[in-house]
């Protein structure tokens, strides 16, 4: 049987998932629900529908279309009631200004591959290759591991972003295929971590330490939101780990957008974190000294 997985987004020729020019792959689904979570539309292990309003033009030709009435007419407007759509896609093809659009589509690993393969000429130039993100890759394990078998045998450089939130099995088996891990590391304090992840720290950290003590090549991605987890607290468990881990490759600060905001309302998503700021460069420099200031260097802005 042919494995399948559900892929939102696929984006050639990449510079900010790993060393090079790399194809990203985005799967579908994530077991984390960060409050700041930039790419809404992956957290869902299945498909959904997309209403850009801002496109809409009102012509109501979906609404005449959709048997379980998503679409529906307010006054003189269109508006989607997300909860009653069940992203069978019938309405995609009435309307008439792309303001609709279905996230998470079935690809195969030779489709997948198909799309890698056409710019293998710049990985071998760049040190690039293939990054599976997300959501979460592991939680398509099969696929994900199909992938990176296929592009172990073809000698394509292989990098996985991870949330470290999955069995611990999964990371002993995947490996050997992968050379690069992107992991996060979100908040230093368990209850918060809870609180605006919605997960406990214990797995994330073990899979942490058991990858680092398998001599896996590993940067530390920390998303940074202005108010809610740049804490002194968090920025000096950072240092820490820095110092428990010293061969780690690099500390990734990433820092907070909200380009996130109006994906997840176009999906129907309240968004819980309305009123927060993009990072400006004060900002980014503040942490920067204050990380300097525990002792942890390597650390760059992602």
């Amino acid at each position: 049987m042919t494995t399948t997985g559900l892929i939102f987004d696929l984006q050639r020729t990449s510079l900010h998932d790993g060393p090079g020019i790399r194809t990203t792959v985005f799967f579908k689904g994530c077991p984390l629900h960060c409050l700041w979570c930039h790419n809404p539309e992956s957290r869902s292990y299945k498909p959904e529908v997309s209403f850009n309003w801002e496109k809409c033009v009102s012509c109501f030709s979906c609404v005449a279309h959709c048997e379980q009435g998503a679409h529906q007419i307010e006054g003189d407007s269109h508006i989607m009631v997300h909860a009653l759509c069940i992203a069978c896609g019938t309405c995609l093809p009435y309307c008439t200004n792309d303001a609709l659009k279905l996230i998470g589509e079935e690809w195969t690993v030779a489709q997948v591959m198909a799309e890698v393969e056409r710019d293998i000429d710049f990985y071998e130039h760049s040190g690039g290759g293939i990054t599976l993100s997300g959501g979460e890759p592991l939680g398509q394990f099969k696929f994900a591991m199909e992938i990176l078998q296929t592009c172990r045998e073809q000698g394509i450089h292989t990098c996985v972003e991870t949330s470290g939130f999955a069995p611990r099995r999964k990371y002993h088996e995947i490996l050997p295929l992968v050379d690069l891990f992107l992991f996060d590391y979100k908040v230093t304090e368990p209850e918060i971590h809870q609180k605006l992840v919605g997960v406990p720290t214990d797995l994330i950290l073990g899979n942490l330490d058991f990858l680092y003590n398998q001599g896996a090549a590993i940067i530390l991605r920390c998303p940074l939101i202005p108010g809610v987890n740049d804490t002194p607290e968090h920025l000096a468990g950072i240092a820490a780990i820095a110092e428990k881990y010293p061969q780690l490759l690099g500390i990734e600060l990433m820092a907070y957008h909200d380009l996130g905001n109006d994906k997840g309302l176009r999906l129907g998503h309240e968004y819980p974190l309305d009123g927060v700021k993009n990072a400006d460069e004060t900002t980014k420099n503040g942490w920067l000294t204050e990380l300097s200031a525990l002792g942890c260097e390597k650390v760059v802005i992602g």
